[in-house]
């Protein structure tokens, strides 16, 4: 369903959730609070993949409203609230004191951290999937 949105989504997500698993075990050793770290940590890989589906629809509905002729503010509308949810979660999480913000902001950073290695994670789903980003099968050897 992600790849019908845009092709490299599944990818991105993919980085972001492996990137989340990578923090997981290794900060898990250096923190106190590890329930408050793991909390916040995955509250923020949450919201990274959900940023990155959100912006994925917005460019696609972007496209197809420039494609038709008409303009489109719907994604400067779309950019407002996706930043004010941000706002509004990490302001929710530090002050229900949910979980660490620190590592919420660890874990939003993902979808940073995921774009730069969405070249290596789709070498990774190609080599698993013996497919490439457009469907076609991939030759090994």
């Amino acid at each position: 369903m992600l790849r019908r949105i845009n092709q490299a989504l599944p990818e991105l997500v993919l980085g972001i959730a492996l990137y989340g698993l990578a923090l997981q075990v290794t900060g898990i050793w250096f923190v106190e609070g590890r329930l408050q770290y793991t909390a916040g940590l995955w509250i923020g890989v949450a919201l990274a993949i959900g940023m990155a589906i959100n912006m994925a629809v917005v460019i696609l509905d972007t496209v197809e409203a420039i494609e038709e002729g008409r303009s489109s503010r719907k994604s400067l509308l779309y950019a407002v609230v996706r930043y004010l949810v941000l706002v509004a979660s990490f302001l929710a999480v530090w002050y229900l004191e949910i979980g660490n913000v620190v590592a919420m902001f660890a874990g939003v950073m993902g979808l940073k951290i995921a774009a730069y290695l969405q070249p290596f994670t789709h070498k990774l789903m190609t080599a698993v999937q013996g497919r490439s980003l457009h469907g076609r099968r991939v030759k090994k050897g």
